[in-house]
């Protein structure tokens, strides 16, 4: 008895951290999706160009409902990918704040999230996290995780900067400074301007 309840717990890890890489990574692509060119960056990573998706936004503080393209192709783009069931992602608010306040006229800043509204979480309970965390730039939603697909660094919070030609520039991972974002945000601006 004790040996089929072990590998029942195996087998239900297992079956959470598949779930989980689905959740995160989306389902694998094989080849019949829109094709990605990789380009090297200043910083070593690479980067990808692909076509800009249309990402709804919401209502919340510094946000309103509706759509956007994203990557823009009239000014540089920053993207914070997070979650509101992320604790590192929370402690990234004051900083995104802060570059928001230094650079975030210069460029589209936007923070994304790929959860399930109505299903993981509600668009209500969003709001109240962006307002109780000190949100105030555009908010916007990937229910299909194909944006975070083609741009995640890695794990969350993840945050990449791309130029006006849709290249990324600069993406990390995990919390960073407002220092470190207004830094890989100039990156985009620069290669905006060397164009």
């Amino acid at each position: 008895m004790r040996r089929r309840d072990i590998l029942a717990g195996v087998c239900s890890l297992g079956a959470i951290g598949g779930a989980g890489a689905l959740a995160i990574r989306g389902p694998p692509s094989f080849g019949d999706g829109p094709s990605k060119t990789k380009t090297g960056n200043t910083d070593g990573a690479e980067s990808t160009d692909t076509e800009p998706l249309t990402i709804k936004t919401i209502d919340a503080p510094g946000s309103e409902a509706g759509e956007i393209r994203v990557p823009a192709s009239d000014q540089p783009t920053f993207i914070d990918f997070f979650g509101t069931w992320c604790p590192p992602c929370i402690e990234q608010m004051p900083a995104l704040a802060a570059a928001n306040d230094r650079i975030g006229d210069d460029v589209l800043f936007i923070s994304i999230t790929s959860e399930a509204i109505g299903r993981s979480v509600t668009k209500a309970e969003l709001v109240d996290w962006w307002e109780k965390h000190g949100g105030d730039w555009l908010l916007g939603l990937d229910p299909t995780a194909e944006l975070t697909a083609q741009y995640l660094a890695g794990g969350y919070p993840s945050a990449v900067s791309i130029d006006t030609s849709g290249r990324v520039q600069w993406s990390d991972t995990g919390v960073k400074t407002a220092d470190e974002l207004v830094a890989g945000i100039e990156q985009a601006l620069e290669a905006g301007t060397n164009a």
